[in-house]
């Protein structure tokens, strides 16, 4: 290794992952260490923090004795991470109260329910619709189940602050995870204590809130690197994303193909403010921020976790779309993966997953092919929202993730959209959109280097007429799930 390098963590809802990201930007070594899914009987989600935590330094330890990797010329660190996922800590011993509440776990509703007729207020400042999707209900939630609180000085954050807080001793945050609390007043760009109080949430225990590129504080992984680096990108993995693809100018849409998905596209430096999708930040640089309209989508990758895990229908995630190549194009088969309800645009955190339109020709193919097609339609169904709430022409969609590698599942999103879709060369847009914002904050990278990602673009075939019976039956299938819960 020649010249100095960023060390980007990817903190993601599966597992945590390590790249070193060198002068010209280009990856060159990655380490990933998965962490448990602690799913209960009633279906809630949990992550352990300390595991987290312990892998963060697993993968760099990992990653630092890589041949070719030179610890020493890393000059930076960058830190992207699973959003809205919530935990609440003791300030003074640094212990977690609970294991934390991820972001696909609606525990919270009943706390939402509770707090109907603060809605519009709490959609007004914060840009998001009321929902235990955001980490105020989880937040709450612990506080209201957990009779332990150790201190009583405590810390209530996402996933980054824990991080952060873990790795330098800082409490900090930056916009673009803070927006996603919905205890951030948007407009104001601070925490709202009246919001704060409708959930009984204490503001003191809050982070301070950083713009993306700022110094969040320097660590040496426990030991691991020889020197203290200072850690100078910070951003929710999807914002991060959309910083990565170089969606910088208002009306650039990227969808991120995750375990869920958000679609997200640039609005600028004036908020928006929409019925279906939601209104966030991008980022806080330099002193300036910027807005998306955003979309997010519970289970996408997930499906295809879930074909191979739980159902078994596929051997590895490499198979479904080859399979579903290979299914009769005149099966009528959907699935809606509703499993934990449905996000945007259609907010019904009481609908079941539900598989329909089955006929005697439909086999293990078709089913994988649903799967695979269920992922494209929340995708188009956001979009679709996105474009006739706020007017803003969709010309081109960017997508990144593990998902983007499935040629099947990517040129049928081009189908069903109409649109063309650009992938980059790399599938790790969450860590390389962090990693470049820290080494243009340091001065490693000019601006320019987001434009030097290579692309693959899939352009549309599908005839109209075909298109809209797809989606038609789609359309059917959702109100299926949506009126499915007993």
């Amino acid at each position: 290794m020649e010249t100095d390098c960023v060390l980007a963590i990817d903190q993601s809802t599966s597992g945590t992952k390590a790249l070193i990201i060198d002068g010209k930007g280009k990856i060159i070594a990655r380490s990933d260490k998965s962490h448990e899914q602690k799913i209960s009987s009633q279906g809630w989600v949990s992550h352990d923090p300390v595991e987290i935590y312990r892998n963060t330094i697993t993968v760099v330890r990992e990653l630092t004795g890589m041949p070719g990797v030179d610890a020493g010329k890393i000059c930076c660190i960058a830190l992207s991470n699973q959003r809205e996922t919530a935990l609440v800590w003791d300030k003074i011993s640094g212990k977690p109260l609970a294991d934390a509440v991820v972001w696909q776990c609606a525990r919270g509703e009943a706390i939402c329910d509770a707090l109907s007729t603060h809605a519009g207020e709490i959609k007004t400042k914060t840009g998001l619709r009321l929902s235990p999707y955001f980490s105020a209900a989880k937040i709450a939630w612990i506080l209201q189940n957990t009779p332990n609180k150790g201190s009583g000085k405590l810390c209530a954050g996402t996933m980054d602050s824990w991080l952060i807080y873990t790795l330098t001793g800082n409490f900090k945050t930056d916009f673009s995870n803070a927006s996603r609390t919905q205890l951030f007043n948007i407009r104001s760009l601070s925490w709202d204590k009246d919001i704060c109080t409708h959930f009984g949430i204490n503001v003191d225990f809050l982070a301070e809130v950083c713009d993306s590129n700022s110094d969040f504080g320097v660590t040496d992984f426990d030991g691991v690197l020889p020197k203290k680096v200072p850690i100078r990108g910070v951003m929710g993995d999807s914002h991060a994303a959309l910083f990565g693809q170089g969606c910088l100018e208002k009306g650039m849409v990227k969808a991120t193909y995750g375990t869920g998905s958000s679609v997200m596209v640039n609005i600028g430096e004036k908020p928006l403010f929409c019925e279906n999708v939601v209104t966030s930040l991008a980022w806080g640089m330099n002193g300036t921020v910027h807005y998306v309209l955003e979309g997010n989508i519970n289970y996408t990758g997930a499906v295809i976790k879930w074909l191979k895990d739980d159902v078994r229908l596929i051997a590895s995630s490499k198979e479904a779309g080859v399979l579903a190549a290979s299914a009769n194009p005149e099966d009528t088969c959907y699935l809606v993966p509703a499993f934990s309800g449905l996000g945007a645009p259609h907010w019904k955190s009481e609908a079941r997953a539900i598989l329909c339109g089955m006929t005697r020709t439909t086999g293990k193919a078709e089913i994988v092919r649903a799967a695979e097609e269920s992922i494209a339609y929340q995708i188009a169904d956001v979009i679709q929202s996105i474009h006739e709430e706020s007017g803003i022409p969709i010309k081109e969609l960017r997508g990144d993730g593990g998902p983007t590698r499935d040629t099947y599942l990517m040129q049928f999103q081009s189908d069903i959209l109409n649109i063309p879709l650009s992938i980059p060369e790399y599938e790790e847009l969450s860590a390389i959109g962090s990693g470049f914002m820290a080494g243009i904050a340091v001065g490693l990278y000019g601006p320019g280097i987001i434009n030097e990602v290579g692309r693959k673009r899939y352009d549309p075939k599908m005839d109209a007429a075909s298109r809209e019976k797809h989606y038609q039956g789609w359309r059917e299938a959702v109100q299926l799930a949506i009126g499915s819960r007993v």
